[in-house]
């Protein structure tokens, strides 16, 4: 009798499962029977099981396609609130037309008298769930193993399909238990105590612009910022500008992924924005006598600077997920910086499109911002809309909006902060809506702040250097305070029909980085 109800196991788990994943080296996949059944009895005669292991362990969990099957039934019942035992669960197996395929309704009585309680229930799941994550790592090198010997798959691309799938299988079976709010309590009461003894008010890491830092309090841990702009704007400008504050002046520790450039080309607009000589002269080697001291003198600033960059072209989530991880272990790393998100893909997973992968892409670094609870900095591009609105008085029209962002909304629901660059001059607006001048100044519109307020900060910009700096001419003060340039968000206040474009200042045909009219300054 024994010998036949195994067969009959056996044969039911190989009419679900394929032969290669039966054995593994002519070894049985790891499993626990005796303690699915005990889950399995714990659930039919105690009504509070199922609520303490239905966060651990899902259909697939289970070795014996009979315990699937009876599972799920389970599942069934407990999201249509009914309750659950054996009659019910016979009766639902009824309903799914999988009764005799589950053992019958012998089969189910006889797991109900396995236990006599569920006092260890929510062990038992454990041990189960961790029979299934070692299933399906087998499952997983297996398929890995076979692919590999073949000689016509490109061994790059595997590698990235592989990343892919064991980031899923870790981010579906791995997950973070509940914690009570007391130490929780403590560890926000601390972080309130370190940031009353910081008189500066910055709880995060400073960006080095002060009216920025201002309002966002530093750059927090744990947060996605997005900083999104059209074309010739300055977002690497901007983010380099940066990351020589924290990296160089701070010597905060500051990884960037440079998609776009090459290694050379970002250190070359580093020393520009540094050694303030002019791009066109550091790639040509034309160099004034007074310029070659300048040089000398000011790159010696660069030398042992806490800033890591990597220039992987089409750089892969899980590739950053891995070096970004290597990077907080080994350097320190407090601040990630990526140019720029768009650039990036989601190899080894399968998309619909391209709004899907950059979905999955905006998700995941928001995922590793929280995982290593540092902030993640990422450029975006905004789509061709802003180009076609006509302008308003001062500078409204060509004002970017969270509409703008390009080819997903769930980039602006993913990120915590969302920032756009916007520089007036370069649309032909010689003055904004106070009558300032706009020449050499830029607008960061902190367009959402999940965590503060929103609002515009004014920097100087360097077009020729590619140098962002704080602007200390014309300040607007801060609500309550007097003496910084911050002026609340105008990001959304649109009328319905704006007036006729301005067409004295055409738009600029090309993505030059240097504005129309720029006039030369001297290096000090």
């Amino acid at each position: 009798m024994a010998e036949k109800e195994q067969n009959r196991q056996k044969n039911t788990r190989q009419a679900k499962r394929p032969a290669s994943e039966e054995t593994n080296f002519g070894k049985l996949q790891p499993q626990s029977l005796d303690f699915e059944k005990a889950v399995l009895g714990a659930m039919m005669i105690e009504r509070e099981a199922y609520s303490l292991v239905c966060e651990i362990l899902k259909p697939e969990s289970f070795y014996d396609h009979r315990h699937e099957l009876i599972y799920t039934a389970i599942q069934n019942l407990s999201q249509a609130d009914r309750p659950i035992d054996i009659l019910t669960i016979t009766e639902q197996l009824k309903r799914n037309g999988t009764l005799e395929e589950a053992g019958g309704p012998l089969y189910i009585s006889e797991l109900s008298m396995i236990v006599g309680n569920s006092a260890h229930v929510e062990f038992h799941a454990r041990v189960i769930a961790q029979k299934h994550l070692a299933r399906e790592l087998i499952s997983y090198t297996s398929k890995v193993q076979t692919r590999a010997f073949d000689e016509t798959v490109d061994i790059d691309q595997l590698m990235q399909e592989a990343e892919g799938e064991l980031f899923e299988i870790s981010r579906t079976n791995i997950k973070k238990d509940y914690t009570q709010i007391d130490p929780v309590l403590k560890e926000a009461y601390k972080a309130l105590q370190i940031a009353a003894s910081n008189k500066s008010g910055i709880s995060g890491i400073p960006s080095g612009f002060e009216a920025l830092d201002k309002i966002t309090n530093g750059w927090q841990n744990s947060d996605l910022i997005i900083i999104a702009a059209r074309p010739a704007m300055g977002k690497t400008a901007f983010t380099l500008s940066m990351a020589k504050n924290i990296a160089v002046d701070m010597q905060i520790p500051v990884a960037f992924f440079s998609l776009e450039m090459s290694n050379i080309q970002l250190v070359n607009r580093l020393i520009v924005n540094v050694c303030e000589i002019k791009g066109e002269k550091i790639r040509s080697g034309q160099l004034e006598q007074y310029e070659w001291g300048q040089l000398d003198i000011r790159i010696n600033s660069l030398y042992g600077a806490k800033l890591y960059v990597d220039d992987t072209p089409s750089l892969s989530v899980f590739e950053l997920r891995t070096k970004a991880r290597r990077l907080v272990r080994e350097h320190g790393v407090r601040l990630i910086m990526i140019d720029y998100l768009q650039l990036m893909n989601a190899s080894g997973m399968k998309h619909g499109s391209r709004q899907e992968e950059v979905s999955t892409i905006s998700r995941s670094l928001k995922s590793l911002a929280k995982e290593l609870n540092i902030p993640i900095i990422a450029l975006s591009q905004l789509n061709r809309s802003v180009e076609s609105r006509e302008n308003k008085e001062g500078t409204q029209g060509k004002r970017p909006q969270l509409s703008d962002l390009r080819e997903s909304g769930a980039i602006e629901q993913d990120a915590d902060l969302v920032a756009f660059i916007h520089r007036p001059e370069y649309y032909g607006i010689k003055a904004d809506e106070n009558n300032v001048p706009t020449h050499g100044k830029a607008q960061i519109i902190i367009a959402k702040h999940r965590n503060g307020q929103v609002g515009d900060v004014t920097l100087r910009f360097k077009g020729e250097f590619a140098r962002f700096e704080n602007d200390n001419e014309s300040q607007i003060p801060f609500p309550g305070e007097e003496g910084n340039n911050i002026t609340g968000s105008k990001i959304n206040n649109y009328e319905d029909t704006p007036p006729p474009p301005d067409e004295s200042f055409p738009l600029p045909t090309d993505d030059s980085f240097m504005p129309s009219g720029q006039t030369d300054e001297p290096p000090f």
